[in-house]
């Protein structure tokens, strides 16, 4: 069982940044895939970015590609999305989630899903 919980989010101008951070409990979190999704309203679940076990291979939506940034720690049990150049399409609730897929941009290749954080991007 993993459980996980997001930070970080907030408002922010178009241009800015955030950091978001997702921390884990629970066991062998670093056998997991860690991967970050968004919802925007009325929209579905898109995939954002992921991050296999050892931190080597990371995955990223188009939409985000060159702007954002999938780390993690398996020491501390975090995976954190660094976000520069928002734009106000990046707005959405943003979902750390985990799992042992090989599918890491399919929402229902995972296991456990934090409770999301809102980010909201002005124009």
């Amino acid at each position: 069982q993993v459980q996980l919980v997001e930070s970080g989010g907030g408002l922010v101008q178009a241009g800015g940044s955030l950091r978001l951070s997702c921390a884990a409990s629970g066991r062998a979190f670093s056998t997991y895939v860690m991967g970050w999704f968004r919802q925007a309203p009325g929209k579905e679940r898109d995939f954002v970015a992921a991050i296999f076990w050892s931190g080597g291979s990371t995955y990223y939506a188009d939409s985000v590609k060159g702007r954002f940034t999938i780390s993690r720690d398996n020491a501390k049990n975090t995976v954190d999305l660094q976000m520069n150049s928002l734009k106000p399409e990046d707005t959405a609730v943003y979902y750390c989630a985990a799992g042992r897929s090989r599918f890491p941009a399919v929402a229902g290749s995972y296991d456990y899903w934090g409770q999301g954080t809102q980010v909201t991007v002005s124009s």
